[in-house]
């Protein structure tokens, strides 16, 4: 899984960093020779790459996007040196020990005037399990050490950059998607620390609504009366306080669902587990349902699906 690749001009560095995150356009700042590197790789959809480079400018433009418009999120965490990253009208100024997430499907720049060094994911946006418009408040937002969880877990992210050469197999995969919940959670808890509005303060009403769908998935009698009763709320306030969100009240649950029962059957930790248990697992027991669901939403059935990532039989 991990490998290291080098450049010595900016021509062979752009189609680099191109190749391994989504296009994108790389110029030098300063003048003299240049020399970076990329290293890591991905796993469960995840990719983990440790950058050390020369001075640099890099920008997503809207030209690129065009090349690749599947979404996903990166998350930069900088090691060494500084870095200024700009998106949706922001800027911030990225430290050692800072981190930032920014979206592929929207132009940014980073700047680097001096060499550095930097850890950064990439995955796709569904796999984090926040709304657009929520992830959109954080982009180009620096979150460090004085953030009440950054202080925890962004030293983790760092060693898990540490790690690179040694992750592979299921252990691999099943750290991959957890250092994506683990991000999830660091986010939404500093786009819930940041509701004051009325506005906002109906997103964190939604947030904590979404957060305790996650923890009912596994319950197959979950449905929206069930949540709104739970919020002493009527399901009309339910379905008004979903509106704005770009799903119903039934989708995210259907979503959540699949997307949980996607993993798990991605996961060669969990490869004898029988296909009906995944399922069931996730409140689907409707063996057929789920079959139906699951190739509606990924183009192939649950048994097909695991045997295209393990190549072996499923239960």
């Amino acid at each position: 899984m991990y490998q290291l690749h080098t450049a010595t001009d900016f021509d062979a560095w752009q189609r680099l960093v191109s190749n391994s995150f989504v296009p994108l356009e790389a110029r030098p700042v300063t003048g003299g020779g240049f020399r970076g590197s990329v290293g890591g790789g991905t796993v469960a959809d995840v990719g983990m790459m440790r950058i050390d480079a020369a001075p640099q400018r890099v920008e997503r433009t809207p030209a690129r996007i065009a090349e690749e418009r599947r979404g996903f999120y990166k998350l930069s965490i900088q090691l060494s040196g500084t870095g200024l990253l700009a998106q949706d009208g922001r800027e911030t100024v990225l430290r050692p020990g800072d981190l930032a997430i920014y979206d592929t499907q929207r132009p940014y720049t980073i700047t680097y005037e001096e060499e550095f060094s930097a850890f950064v994911l990439m995955f796709p946006q569904h796999m984090l399990g926040l709304s657009a418009p929520d992830v959109a408040e954080l982009t180009a937002v620096a979150m460090g050490s004085d953030q009440r969880l950054g202080g925890a877990i962004g030293p983790f992210l760092r060693q898990i950059g540490g790690l690179l050469p040694t992750l592979d197999g299921p252990i691999g995969h099943r750290l991959a998607t957890n250092t994506v919940d683990l991000l999830g959670t660091l986010l939404a808890d500093e786009i819930g620390s940041r509701d004051t509005s009325e506005a906002l303060s109906r997103g964190r009403q939604l947030r904590r609504v979404q957060h305790f769908i996650e923890g009912q998935l596994g319950n197959p009698d979950l449905s929206p009366g069930l949540v709104a009763a739970a919020h002493y709320m009527s399901t009309r306030t339910l379905h008004k306080l979903f509106a704005d969100s770009g799903h119903t009240v039934a989708e995210w649950i259907r979503t959540r669902r699949l997307e949980n029962c996607r993993r798990d059957l991605a996961d060669p930790l969990q490869a004898e587990v029988p296909v009906g248990a995944i399922g069931a697992r996730w409140g689907l027991i409707d063996a057929a349902h789920f079959s139906r669901s699951f190739r509606t939403a990924y183009g192939a059935s649950p048994a097909a699906y695991r045997k295209g990532v393990h190549g072996v039989a499923s239960h």
